[in-house]
């Protein structure tokens, strides 16, 4: 790492209750497995290792993210109660499909229906209807959203959605350069490497990222990104990303 440049350190939470299980889990408040928690550990470790120190600790409000930014934060020595939280770094809102399990949603409609559901850009799930208790509006931990809540988001609907946050968030970071941390989800991630990458609708479409791997973007001082990289062995990063690619196919 450069140290007079600025780092920002995208970082998807631990493996999941439901990532084991294999479900859609969207705005589903699940906890970290055991293996999440190492993860975690893992990922704190190695951003430990960096020619740098963390100003900022930005996550969502779901607990799986949450857990893995307080993990972080004790490994690298940041204080928890700084940790910033945005709901608009939630997951993707997987509307009907929440709950169900992957593998069995691809035999009952097909892999290519569902790799449509988890990877097109503007094609969102079923929706949820308006007194589904899965609502979000159902949820306490959503009461102070003053906006329309989410019942089913196409990855365009979560940008659109992220977008307040990312304008503040980077001008806030261009203002006061150093180096960052978000702690997020799948798909509120690869909406900020679509924009950080400049990537077309069609070639987000097959970026995949995995559970507790830190990945660093590097800046120069007039901000244009200089380095990207996955804290991990290339070889293990590819049978992570592998691990994600797979998960809508069929048994």
């Amino acid at each position: 790492m450069v140290s007079n440049s600025m780092n920002l350190v995208l970082l998807r939470h631990g493996e999941s209750e439901w990532n084991l299980l294999n479900k859609f889990t969207g705005w589903t408040d699940v906890g970290l497995t055991e293996n999440g928690i190492d993860e975690a550990k893992f990922s704190g470790e190695q951003i430990l290792k960096q020619n740098f120190t963390i100003d900022t600790i930005h996550t969502s409000l779901l607990v799986r993210a949450i857990h893995t930014a307080e993990i972080v934060s004790d490994i690298i020595g940041f204080d928890k109660k700084n940790i910033k939280y945005d709901w608009r770094l939630n997951e993707r809102h997987y509307g009907a499909l929440q709950g169900l399990n992957k593998s069995e949603t691809a035999t009952k409609y097909g892999e290519d229906q569902v790799h449509i559901w988890r990877r097109s850009y503007d094609i969102p799930p079923p929706s949820l209807s308006e007194d589904d208790e899965r609502h979000p509006k159902f949820n306490k931990k959503f009461k102070d959203i003053n906006e329309k809540l989410p019942t089913g988001e196409s990855l365009k609907n979560v940008i659109e959605r992220l977008s307040p946050f990312w304008e503040y968030y980077f001008k806030s970071i261009k203002d006061n350069p150093g180096n960052y941390l978000i702690v997020a989800h799948s798909n509120s991630l690869r909406a900020i490497v679509k924009i950080l990458d400049q990537l077309s609708d069609k070639d987000i479409i097959s970026v995949n990222i995995p559970t507790g791997v830190p990945l660093v973007y590097t800046f120069d001082t007039n901000f244009n990104v200089i380095n990207k990289e996955y804290l991990i062995d290339e070889h293990k990063l590819k049978e992570k990303q592998e691990i994600v690619a797979n998960q809508g196919k069929a048994k």
